[in-house]
């Protein structure tokens, strides 16, 4: 599965023991192997914390995930610790179920996967911290410690080619919707095939904004042909896009604000597992500042590195690190 699995997070959680269980079987790259301790102290990690701890971090099976998941390793193995990856865990129920069980003792989760897949509200909460601390009350409940947010919100949006946005002066939403009504015809989407279904895409979004935009004026195709249909420019005015993506600056794509605010917020933060927090309350500390400097720009060229550049994910998350100055090579 690609990065696209960030759609396959949001789905609700339907058989959830069979994607248990598929998730024990998945393999990505390095996943179930020991993280390299070719990685020492720099800012964070000072006086090795967890020498002689051993730690499982655990990631969904796209791209950004991956990412985050590595570079909390890496931050945990220059602290002292033995750490296994557990990464590319196929689908978000089986990812987040490693946390529960204690398979794993840690990953990136997103505020708003959490508030409606897992926790089953309906309704997301506008506000990214209020939405943050509910998840976090929620959750204590189930074993799991959410550390506070990062500003990496992986979640869906507009784009088009940057020429056709500035044809038609579009900047927001709103701007689409006025489109609509004045020239019908001029409004032309490609979806993928989950966006083109779900109340908190195109059918909720049409709704929120008083889009009037003909069947007939709608493609639904793979999601990764998207970006490539959008970048050309011919068949789609616009198209839904994930605002993370790497792809975005790659193929010169124009994203539109989301100025009602309609699309929920899917934030990126640490999920532990609780008793790990309890008996090595040093893994806290060492991520709050990883966190901090994590938001869409960095999100866009690291995940770019490996959509676009072909590069490992460990290997991008590692020289990030470094160039934070948060971990330095070992000599």
């Amino acid at each position: 599965m690609t990065r696209r699995s960030a759609v396959t997070r949001r789905l609700l959680p339907l058989g959830a023991l069979l994607l248990l269980a598929a998730s024990l079987a998945g393999c990505g790259l390095h996943s179930g192997t020991v993280i390299p301790s070719d990685l020492g102290p720099g800012t964070l990690g000072k006086g090795l914390p967890l020498k002689g701890v051993t730690l499982t971090i655990a990631s969904k099976n796209f791209t950004e995930n991956v990412i985050l998941a590595e570079m909390m390793g890496l931050v945990w193995t220059a602290a002292g610790a033995t750490v296994v990856d557990r990464t590319n865990i196929s689908g978000s129920i089986g990812a987040r179920q490693a946390i529960v069980s204690g398979t794993a003792d840690g990953m990136y989760e997103y505020t708003g996967t959490a508030w409606i897949t897992y926790l089953g509200n309906t309704k997301p909460i506008a506000d990214p911290q209020r939405q943050w601390q509910a998840v976090h009350d929620a959750d204590l409940k189930n074993g799991l410690t959410w550390l506070p947010q990062s500003r990496l919100n992986d979640t869906y949006a507009l784009g088009g080619n940057a020429a056709n946005v500035a044809k038609y002066h579009l900047k927001t939403l709103s701007d689409v919707a006025a489109l609509s009504k004045s020239n019908p015809s001029a409004v032309t989407l490609c979806v993928d095939n989950e966006f083109g279904v779900r109340d908190d895409g195109l059918t909720g979004m049409e709704k929120a904004y008083g889009m009037s935009i003909p069947k007939s004026n709608i493609r639904t195709m793979d999601a990764g042909i998207v970006y490539t249909t959008l970048s050309a420019g011919k068949s789609c005015l616009l198209g839904d896009v994930y605002s993370t993506d790497g792809r975005i600056p790659a193929l010169k794509l124009q994203v539109l604000d989301d100025d009602k605010h309609f699309f929920p917020n899917y934030d990126a933060a640490p999920e532990l597992y609780s008793k790990a927090v309890r008996e090595h309350p040093a893994i806290t500390g060492l991520l709050d500042p990883v966190s901090a400097k994590l938001d869409n720009t960095v999100a866009q060229q690291l995940n770019s590195k490996v959509d676009v550049d072909g590069q490992d994910p460990r290997a991008v998350a590692r020289q990030w690190l470094i160039d934070k100055g948060f971990v330095v090579p070992k000599k």
